[in-house]
């Protein structure tokens, strides 16, 4: 059992700390940004206590999005790329909807 925990440390080790470099540090701001969104979401869900989808979720997934395919890029992670790029669409078209509908919106106000 002792050589398994030995195992487990040395793996933990090489991989969050031997391999450490400005690289994997972006990859976890990107990962945080990405995961605000769901944070965002839930909270925002909670407070009007039924699913929200503030605009704030679209520009951290977007924030979030981009810096993890840049990530994904330079680490060569073909399955990563591919995820990520496709989100990156939506997310950029979910803004493009709300911004069109606040324009819209401003425009009847107007009349």
């Amino acid at each position: 059992m002792a050589n398994v925990f030995q195992e487990l440390a040395t793996w933990l080790h090489q991989v969050f700390i031997k391999q450490f470099d400005a690289w994997i540090l972006l990859g976890f701001v990107a990962q945080f940004f990405f995961t605000m969104r769901f944070v965002v979401q839930w909270l925002a869900s909670e407070k009007a206590k039924r699913s929200v989808v503030p605009v704030a979720f679209w520009f951290f997934s977007l924030f979030g999005g981009g810096l993890l395919l840049i990530y994904a890029i330079v680490r060569q992670d073909p399955v990563f790329i591919a995820g990520q790029a496709m989100g990156m669409f939506i997310y950029v078209r979910n803004l493009w909807l709300i911004a069109n509908e606040r324009k819209a919106a401003a425009m009847t106000k107007v009349d």
